[in-house]
């Protein structure tokens, strides 16, 4: 047990029935004994069972209260049995690290293995290696795995040639791969659910990248990347980048200038022209005069609106009426509960923001910005700001690498490194830029008006799974000039620092459904959705809402008790003033126009890190354990769980 961390006593609520309260003191006296490791601590039914719990459907508070005790064991908590209460102790993190490998990868094939033992993904994996005519050939999936044994011998036959691996990139979309008949989608998704943690679907932006081999029939998989929407706050990224909100605020006190002053200025007008406004002008919540001399009052009546929007929102039963609003039909997504919450809300804080803060902007000077830091009512207004400029620009300028790794038996020759590099790739880029150069939802429905917003990146970050260090992003640089930049830099993955993990990747969907499902027979006021504007993390919101109706400590629970390492690739010179908006056009490291990038890249990670592997025993026997032969056992094939002796007998065609 870690001493250190807050012991955690949790029991059911007052209004739980005497039956409940029995359960869940058996369970958790039956979990108290359970050692750590054990098979038998994921399997819920048994629990449940030997706890002799009957009708747990109809116990909704002890459902709920039963499958996340169960999950928490299950990840190393710790229980003990004091006064016939339940006290939970979240899991020691290892100082060897191996163990605290062991345990991380514990806690992921959790749910990894929950969701392959799904219907519709088993299913799904079968279809993908079952064989199937395209044009004169059969081919399944096993056509895009490299036999290693024959990698080897071409690595050895090859010499100094580069032509035994020959990656690319190529952007997942809707189309079809003509070598195999095959979607792309549906190619990337297989691989993917090799990884050890679960696959899922991201919200907000997310372009997948399959890396492939054009030296083999069929071009087999390299690795995988996806390049997504970021996590809107991590102090150690914002803090690299200098954006955070106080830093960036004491170094403009420092050193202000014009140009900041302008671009405040100019945000400021830009939030106010972005708020659609026509609605709350036909319902007497504003004059037109209200737009250029606000008063406290507008505001007020505006903030009223704002709650009295939110609160329709939860409790309307109209979520099917939102979801059928056409696409592009911005003006009815304003008028929503949802978004005229957002618009009221947004416009009350930007008048406020106009009358304290505009009055030293006009005009906007460094001069005029001095005078606004010796008053701590303005200083409130430029906090809010900035950090509204970074809310809008976080999704649109920054990305998250989410998916990056490479698939047996690359990866045994260090090909998670050349994947990590062709992600950030100018191929990668100008895919991005052009996949959404498109009108921005949430912003395009406060506005009632197609809004574009940027779609160049700075920045690309992403998190090791293990917090003691990660082999594929360590020294991971490469010359800038192989990527169209200047000869003297250089481009890569830069250690940002360690974050605590917090979400709920420790629960089991069995537990988030009962969460759920508790929270709304609890009658809570507040629903989530799932649509898009609500806020982020449907997930994390929903179990949030589960666990305060048990009564319990939400942000102790939501903890992974896992760390991670941060990194982040810097893609332009000018990173902090590009990324607010500051800087209208980005001074990029690299050439995100240079069509042969890729080759580039892989000339530099075959002498780089390829050559030096393949001549390693250790390596080569890694290798040779891939092989596609009857049974197949290769380590890019789907790891189902025990009972699919069916699909051994698949054929393979080579």
């Amino acid at each position: 047990m870690n001493q250190d961390a807050m012991l955690v006593p949790l029991s059911l609520p007052a209004d739980a029935s005497r039956q409940e309260r029995q359960g869940f003191a058996r369970l958790c006296t039956l979990l108290a004994s359970a050692a750590e490791g054990a098979k038998t601590v994921g399997d819920h039914d048994h629990w449940v069972r030997t706890a002799k719990i009957k009708n747990l459907y109809d116990q909704p508070l002890l459902a709920a209260a039963a499958h996340a005790a169960i999950d928490l064991v299950n990840q190393g908590w710790t229980v003990r049995i004091d006064k016939s209460r339940a006290i939970f102790a979240p899991p020691s993190v290892h100082s060897d690290r191996e163990a605290e490998k062991a345990r991380i990868r514990r806690q992921e094939l959790l749910r990894r293995d929950e969701q392959l033992r799904k219907g519709s993904v088993r299913k799904f994996v079968e279809s993908m290696e079952r064989t199937h005519q395209h044009g004169d050939r059969l081919v399944s999936v096993f056509n895009l795995m490299r036999d290693g044994r024959e990698l080897i011998e071409a690595l050895q036959r090859a010499g100094a040639s580069a032509d035994v691996i020959k990656p690319y990139v190529q952007i997942v979309d809707s189309s079809t791969c003509e070598l195999t008949g095959f979607k792309l989608h549906d190619i990337w998704r297989y691989f993917r659910h090799t990884w050890s943690n679960a696959y899922a679907t991201v919200p907000g932006r997310s372009m997948p990248i399959l890396i492939r081999d054009a030296a083999t029939q069929f071009h087999a998989v390299i690795g995988l990347a996806a390049i997504s929407s970021p996590v809107v706050q991590i102090a150690e990224r914002d803090q690299w980048i200098g954006w955070e909100t106080d830093q960036f605020l004491e170094q403009v006190r420092a050193k202000p200038t014009d140009d900041i002053a302008c671009w405040l200025a100019q945000r400021i007008n830009a939030q106010q022209s972005e708020i659609y406004v026509d609605d709350l002008l036909r319902d007497g919540i504003l004059q037109p005069t209200d737009l250029t001399t606000p008063t406290p009052e507008v505001i007020a009546r505006l903030r009223a609106d704002a709650e009295r929007h939110r609160q329709r929102h939860h409790q309307a039963s109209t979520i099917r009426e939102v979801r059928n609003i056409k696409h592009g039909a911005w003006v009815d997504r304003a008028m929503t509960d949802l978004f005229r919450s957002k618009r009221s809300s947004a416009l009350a804080e930007t008048l406020e923001i106009a009358t304290l803060l505009g009055a030293y902007l006009s005009p906007p000077t460094a001069e005029g910005l001095t005078k606004a830091f010796s008053d701590p009512k303005t200083r409130t207004q430029m906090r809010r700001v900035v950090r509204r400029a970074r809310g809008e620009r976080v999704g649109t300028v920054i990305a998250d690498l989410t998916v990056c790794g490479a698939v047996a038996p690359y990866n045994a020759l260090a090909a998670g490194k050349l994947v990590g590099a062709l992600a950030v790739s100018p191929r990668v880029l100008a895919a991005y830029r052009e996949k959404y150069a498109r009108p921005s939802e949430i912003a395009s429905a406060m506005a009632g008006r197609p809004i574009l917003r940027e779609t160049r990146l700075s920045f690309v970050g992403t998190t090791s799974l293990y917090g003691t260090g990660s082999s594929q992003y360590n020294r991971l640089f490469w010359p800038a000039e192989i990527m169209g930049g200047k000869s003297n830099t250089r481009v890569g993955f830069h250690e940002l620092g360690r974050s605590r993990s917090f979400g709920t990747s420790h629960f089991s969907e069995e537990t988030v459904n009962a969460l759920v499902r508790l929270s709304a027979l609890s009658g809570s006021v507040v629903r989530v959705n799932g649509l898009f504007g609500e806020g982020v993390s449907p997930r994390l919101r929903k179990v949030r809402l589960g666990l305060a109706a048990l009564g319990w400590p939400a942000d102790e629970l939501l903890r992974h008790g896992r760390e991670r390492i941060l990194y982040g690739v810097p893609l332009v010179e000018n990173l902090r003033d590009y990324s607010l908006g500051i800087d209208r056009e980005p001074k990029y490291l690299l050439n995100p126009e240079l069509p042969e990038a890729d080759a580039k890249v892989a000339d530099w990670w075959l002498e780089r890190w390829c050559r030096q592997r393949a001549t390693r025993q250790d390596v080569l026997e890694s290798m040779r354990s891939h092989r596609l032969v009857r049974p197949v056992r290769h380590g890019a094939r789907v790891p189902l769980p025990a009972g699919d002796e069916m699909l051994e007998m698949l054929p393979i065609v080579t």
